[in-house]
């Protein structure tokens, strides 16, 4: 006979296996709801069946392969991106199930009808542009309910009525474009508040209580218009437009005499301001601006399996466009917030300064309210630490002439930030991982982003310590206090990694009783005067003397007085030849000086003696 537990029986088993289904059933209901409402959408839509065909209604998470849709960590859809896909028929009603979207992109399409009441659920909304479609009907009062929307752009359609002012007066807007559209009536004088704006080609009249002040259609191009409204003449935007260019021009020519450009860059091309089209006002040069869509599709939409590299600010994936160029994209981490916006407009501010053979140069770029991505040429050999420590087996091996050259490249591009660009940049980050190889096996520095401009200071203090452990410099470490000798540093490090093909931090030779870090580790080999044994056993043929000038400029660099290292400059005419005996002189007397002192000092760590100056007199708080 079976005995059985008390107070278990299949009545309750039954029950509970009832709650466990309506859990799960609520579970997948509730994940499903954003897949049902992007369904929708595609079914309102004409000719969608090839574009959206991963748009599987048998797939219950959208986030894991539908194209032209990002999702967040807690798997909520935050953008829709249609942009020029060709599509037509309406806009569903079901997109206002998208609780969580951020960004709605459908400009440059065929799309006809009236925007649905239902935008006004979305709440978290940054961003939605429908620019060049015909939608048609008043512009919906309720898009004044989106608190969070910064980017509204209804231009190119054939929207008519007045422009009302719960939207025209939404605090959070920074720009605004109902242009070229059918709008007539008086435009509520709260929307020339906004930083951007445009009303051009409407039926428009400007209400203004300032007779002094000139009513603008538009707050980027130079038309004013009257009181009387109707559709401006387009002669006075022409000659506006050749003036403003004149000008533009001759700014770049006076910058470039007060920066010395000319010298300095009479073999680079040179870059002229462009606007944006679209979701943020950025004009860069002649950088081209790759839409979402093209991203997603040349890197597989993001495929783990084409991640190159990460670092601080994100991850570096592998791309291909559609002609077959390869490219080399980095995905940005930090997206929405202050931190992330400043983050990519420094990194794009560096073109108007940064442009040399050993420099990484940037291709593009594309920003949304919810993303920025920055576009590379791809490096097909890869970087430094690559070659150096994760080469495949077959996969060449860089010879000791190769590593010179690759010293040398290195050091002019640093050379250049430091010196040639007004005002200077500090790389903060400079390390084997960051130097690429070009097909030519060329040095070219990479992620110089991280950079921060010193604005004409000697110093930058941040709140935040950025860098690799084994890079960083020891004042950096200690104060958050960043300078030019702070990537002197790091580039000292780099050559060592470069001689001897090992990690800045090796927690392995703890097992051999030697030094964790490379540095240390490198001082007590020259010490005992047996360099060779810690050059890298692949270098099959190198010179022993050649060798040993390396590793004293990296000594040199990595003094830990950033006073007591030599300049980048100092750095490219020691590497060709000039003046390096006497500051390894110097510092041998310094070092020597500095080994006494440091054996009459309690042992405080296994370490040895520190290229961070004792670090024991280092604290890392939660706060750098």
């Amino acid at each position: 006979m079976v005995s059985r537990k008390p107070g278990v029986n299949n009545k309750h088993i039954s029950w509970i296996l009832i709650l466990l289904l309506c859990q799960l059933s609520l579970h997948v209901q509730a994940s499903n709801y954003e897949g049902d409402a992007l369904i929708a959408v595609k079914n309102a839509l004409e000719n969608s069946k090839d574009i959206l065909r991963s748009w599987d209604p048998d797939l219950l998470d959208p986030c894991s392969s539908w194209s032209f849709v990002t999702c967040d960590s807690e798997k909520h859809v935050i953008e829709v991106s249609l942009a020029g896909q060709g599509l037509a028929g309406h806009l569903s009603s079901q997109i206002g199930n998208l609780k969580f979207l951020q960004t709605l992109e459908l400009q440059d399409n065929l799309m006809s009808g009236y925007l649905p009441n239902e935008l006004g659920n979305l709440t978290e909304l940054l961003s939605l542009n429908v620019h060049n479609n015909s939608f048609h009907g008043s512009i919906p009062p309720f898009l004044g309910q989106l608190s969070k929307l910064k980017y509204l752009v209804l231009s190119d359609n054939n929207f008519s009525g007045n422009v009302p002012i719960a939207v025209a007066g939404m605090p959070s807007l920074l720009r605004l474009d109902f242009s070229h559209n059918s709008l007539s009536g008086v435009i509520p004088e709260v929307a020339f508040h906004i930083p951007e704006y445009s009303f051009l080609d409407n039926q428009l009249i400007c209400e203004t209580t300032s007779t002094h002040k000139p009513c603008l259609l538009d707050n980027h191009g130079v038309t004013s218009v009257n009181t009387e409204g109707s559709k401006k003449s387009n002669l006075a935007g022409i000659v506006g437009g050749v003036l403003g260019g004149v000008f533009l021009l001759t700014v770049c020519v006076i910058s470039m005499l007060k920066f010395g450009g000319f010298h300095r860059l009479h073999d680079q091309d040179t870059f002229v301001d462009v606007s944006g089209e679209d979701d943020l006002k950025i004009s860069f040069g002649q950088l081209k601006r790759f839409s979402w869509k093209e991203l997603q599709v040349a890197t597989g939409n993001f495929d783990e399996r084409n991640v190159l590299g990460q670092g601080g600010f994100g991850k570096v994936y592998k791309g291909i466009l559609s002609d077959g160029t390869q490219i080399a994209v980095k995905r940005l981490k930090d997206k929405q917030d202050s931190g992330g916006i400043t983050a990519f407009l420094r990194e794009m501010d560096m073109i108007g300064v940064a442009m040399h053979r050993n420099l990484l140069s940037l291709t593009g770029y594309c920003a949304t309210p919810s993303e920025r991505l920055l576009v590379y040429p791809f490096m097909a050999n890869r970087s430094v630490a690559y070659q150096l420590r994760e080469r495949k087996p077959g996969e060449m091996i860089l010879g000791w002439h190769q590593r010179k050259e690759i010293a040398l490249g290195a050091a002019r591009g640093l050379e250049y930030l430091h010196h040639y660009c007004n005002p200077s940049v500090i790389h903060r980050d400079v390390k084997a991982a960051n130097v690429l190889l070009d097909e030519n096996l060329q040095a070219v520095v990479g992620d110089f982003g991280l950079a921060k401009l010193l604005e004409n200071q000697n110093t930058h203090v941040t709140t935040l310590v950025r860098g690799t452990m084994g890079h960083i410099a020891p004042e950096y470490l200690s104060t958050g206090k960043s300078s030019l000798k702070t990537d002197i540093f790091g580039y000292g490090i780099m050559l060592l990694e470069l001689v001897t093909g090992q990690r800045a931090i090796d927690f392995s030779r703890l097992h051999e009783e030697d030094d964790v870090l490379l540095l240390d580790h490198v001082k007590k080999v020259l010490c005992e005067k047996r360099l060779n044994s810690i050059v890298d056993p692949s270098l099959k043929h190198y010179v022993a003397q050649e060798v040993e000038e390396l590793v004293q400029v990296a000594l040199l660099c990595t003094q830990p007085t950033p006073e007591d290292r030599p300049t980048m400059l100092e750095v490219v005419r020691m590497l060709t030849g000039e003046g390096l005996a006497e500051r390894w002189e110097e510092w041998q007397q310094v070092e020597g000086v500095r080994m006494r002192e440091y054996e009459m000092m309690p042992q405080r760590l296994m370490y040895g003696v520190d290229s961070t100056m004792n670090q024991q007199a280092i604290e890392l708080s939660t706060g750098r």
